[in-house]
């Protein structure tokens, strides 16, 4: 056996035992489920929620799921208007806060005031600050920190997640 076979099986060792020693805290239960509802009237049951969904932002909002790239339509919205939350229509963003990040889904770099709340996810094993809708927790996308002045922040939102709705 060379050297750099023997490198590459003491590598993959250790990979499947960090693995194994993450499954006992990143169980698919646990990663996989939508925020707590801030609000009692919208803790509603999987099946109430799928009622009120499309499949997709069910798996989105519910599942804690992500639409794919540069498939909403939300991404070519120009108008002045609020983005507000598919699953209880509470308003999350202003479109002033709206820019284009190019990375295919909707972004901005502010959230309205009381519209969401954070926690730490670890889906890809390094930690993230996901964000959800503060009413119904449902979740909405990822803060990142390479978003254009005043803040700074890029929140990256699963269009699937929002409804636009116009200034009138």
């Amino acid at each position: 056996m060379n050297s750099s076979a023997g490198v590459l099986s003491r590598r993959t060792l250790l990979l499947a035992a960090m693995a194994a020693g993450f499954g006992s805290f990143w169980s698919p239960k646990v990663v996989l489920a939508a925020s707590k509802a801030a609000n009692s009237d919208w803790d509603l049951s999987a099946e109430q929620w799928r009622t009120r969904l499309t499949p997709e932002a069910y798996n989105v909002l519910r599942n804690e799921g992500t639409e794919r790239p540069f498939t909403s339509p939300l991404n070519d919205e120009k108008r002045e208007g609020t983005y507000r939350c598919a699953g209880c229509d509470q308003a999350l963003f202003s479109s002033a806060a709206k820019f284009d990040s190019g990375t295919g889904w909707p972004s901005f770099w502010q959230p309205l005031e009381e519209g969401i709340a954070t926690k730490v996810d670890f889906k890809l094993i390094l930690p993230r600050t996901e964000y959800h809708c503060r009413r119904c927790g449902g979740h909405q996308g990822h803060v990142f920190n390479d978003g254009p002045r005043p803040t700074g922040k890029r929140y990256c939102n699963n269009g699937v997640a929002l409804v636009f709705r116009p200034d009138r």
